[in-house]
């Protein structure tokens, strides 16, 4: 639930607009709702200031599709990660507005526009090509929670002059989201280059010893930059909310 729903209501009763009997059936499931196969947490837009974000991977269609309806009926944006192609074309067909991206497997649904909320520009890096799927997870989550967001793509340390040349973008940055597999290297240079916080991201791209991300994952903890804090293996998700609640005073927000 948005705050501006729950403001409409409280407005109408106030005005004798809204029977209270009226605002209490809206308000029935304020909470959370059951719907056997899962609680759908809607007062989770006023207390944290987004709605909950479905993850999509090990759920079917139909269950996605339930909770979205339920959730459409509070919400401005809804997202779902971790969804194939097959499974996005059946819930697209139940909501014809929302919008699937390939390459980070997203759904976005999001019928009026999204307001800018954010005090500055998220700046997101991949250090390859093969890692923007995992940035692109972290854009639009920070685009859907109301971030101007700006990319920089294939800037790895393999060819460092290629990142110099973005130095003024970097520099202008609120907080930054840099994503890299291999050895991981590019959070800590971003990092020595500016005065803020960067999350890194590791991700599963690279041979045998990258250990599905873990090479990556260390190095980025073992940085010796100290403006540098390290999300999951692939979890662009969680790096673009938490670049979002950086780059926005979310107390403020919620008080909305």
């Amino acid at each position: 639930m948005n705050p501006d729903f729950l403001k409409k209501i409280l407005d109408g009763v106030a005005a004798g607009d809204t029977p209270v009997e009226q605002a209490m059936d809206k308000l029935r499931h304020f909470s959370h709702e059951d719907l056997g196969f899962a609680h759908v947490d809607h007062h989770r837009g006023l207390r944290k200031g987004f709605p909950e974000v479905i993850f999509g991977q090990g759920k079917t269609a139909e269950q996605i599709c339930g909770i979205m309806e339920k959730m459409a009926a509070q919400d401005d944006v809804i997202l779902v990660t971790r969804v194939d192609r097959e499974k996005a074309h059946a819930v697209l067909k139940a909501f014809p507005e929302a919008e699937y991206h390939a390459q980070p497997r997203m759904i976005m649904y999001a019928p009026n526009p999204i307001r800018e909320k954010g005090r500055g520009e998220i700046v997101a890096l991949s250090a390859g090509t093969s890692d923007i799927p995992v940035a692109m997870e972290a854009v639009l989550t920070a685009r859907a929670m109301g971030n101007r967001v700006r990319t920089i793509f294939d800037v790895g340390v393999a060819g460092l002059h290629r990142l110099y040349a973005h130095r003024e973008i970097l520099d202008q940055a609120s907080v930054l989201v840099v994503v890299a597999g291999m050895e991981g290297a590019l959070p800590s240079v971003v990092a020595g280059l500016v005065p803020r916080p960067v999350i890194a991201v590791p991700t599963s791209v690279g041979y045998g010893t990258s250990f599905g991300g873990l090479t990556a994952l260390l190095s980025m903890l073992n940085s010796c930059a100290s403006n540098v804090a390290v999300v999951n293996i692939d979890n662009g998700f969680g790096a673009g909310y938490m670049a979002s609640m950086i780059n926005m005073d979310m107390e403020r927000e919620i008080a909305k």
